[in-house]
């Protein structure tokens, strides 16, 4: 095995959240200090390149590495949460996903105009939560510099939907 490979971390859960759907479980690398120091130590590596201003991370799964990254960083953070998470205004905007639909919001007092943003999520699968959260962080004035995402399930073509560069831990082909 690479020891950089971080694929023995993740757990395959079929028929979650419903039948048909494959689930790809972060919660082994999340209870390692060894795999997270990996991970972390690699999206610093295609992160700090990108001179972000701020890193987005995508509800819920997106926090646990967009703040760990900011604060390595030395940058601010921001939350895109889902409709209805965030007190005060916000800025909104629906998508479509494998098994259902959203809104995603963000609150209008982080003043995102133009600065570059990283958005982050542990997964990439079709591609509507990241495109939907490229296309509110554009609405409200910021520059999507990339998405960054501890999985891509490649064989779902979710890259399509993003108009950003993509980097991605580890990749699935099937």
């Amino acid at each position: 095995m690479d020891s950089h490979d971080l694929s023995p971390y993740i757990d395959h859960i079929q028929d979650f959240p419903q039948p048909g759907i494959g689930f790809k479980d972060i919660s082994p690398l999340l209870q390692s200090s060894a795999a997270m120091a990996k991970a972390k130590a690699q999206l610093l590596e295609i992160i700090t390149p990108i001179n972000a201003d701020v890193i987005a991370g995508l509800d819920a799964r997106g926090f646990l590495f967009s703040t760990l990254i900011a604060d390595a960083l030395g940058v601010g953070s921001v939350m895109i949460r889902k409709a209805g998470k965030l007190p005060g205004a916000v800025e909104e905007r629906s998508y479509s996903l494998e098994y259902g639909s959203g809104t995603l919001a963000v609150q209008k007092a982080r003043d995102l105009r133009g600065k570059r943003v990283v958005i982050m999520d542990d997964l990439l699968a079709t591609g509507g939560t990241l495109g939907c959260a490229e296309n509110l962080i554009t609405q409200v004035g910021g520059e999507v510099a990339a998405a960054v995402v501890i999985i891509e399930l490649k064989f779902l073509e979710g890259a399509a939907q993003l108009s950003c560069p993509l980097h991605a831990l580890v990749s699935y082909d099937e």
